[in-house]
């Protein structure tokens, strides 16, 4: 289900106004909104194998979310937003992970997501959708098209 807050069956109200109110928050006076992260920690490699070592290391994730949080340079980005610099995650003890393809983009993955979530937001908010939405997952796709 492609729902930003996994919480759409349960809004009261409209969901593209509910949309709206949040990003207000961003214009209110000593408002500021809080970084949002994503995490996959279910991928899986060609053999069928998780690329992340599991639950008991994603603290290693959110160390180094805190200090992005707190201004350190530590990301580099890439077309879905910023990951993780080279060496930026402590990585001490875990033996071989494959970060190249842990943080690789599949590009028709992409393509066909973004197509999802459109329909998604035509389906579910149409008309109400906030404009500022609209245009991240436009510049999403463009970022993905233009990718090798």
């Amino acid at each position: 289900m492609h729902d930003p807050f996994a919480m759409r069956p349960f809004f009261g109200y409209n969901f593209g106004r509910y949309l709206s109110h949040w990003l207000s928050m961003e214009h209110r006076a000593g408002s500021k909104l809080p970084k949002i992260f994503h995490v996959n920690w279910f991928r899986k490699d060609n053999q069928n194998n998780y690329l992340w070592p599991g639950f008991g290391e994603n603290c290693r994730v959110l160390e180094w979310m805190f200090r992005r949080i707190e201004g350190e340079d530590c990301a580099k980005l890439s077309p879905l937003g910023f990951i993780p610099a080279d060496n930026a995650l402590n990585l001490n003890g875990l033996g071989v992970v494959n970060m190249d393809e842990l943080f690789s983009v599949e590009k028709k993955f992409w393509e066909e997501e973004i197509e999802a979530i459109r329909k998604y937001f035509e389906d579910q908010v149409n008309i109400d959708l906030p404009s500022d939405v609209a245009n991240q997952l436009l510049q999403l796709g463009q970022r993905i098209s233009h990718m090798q």
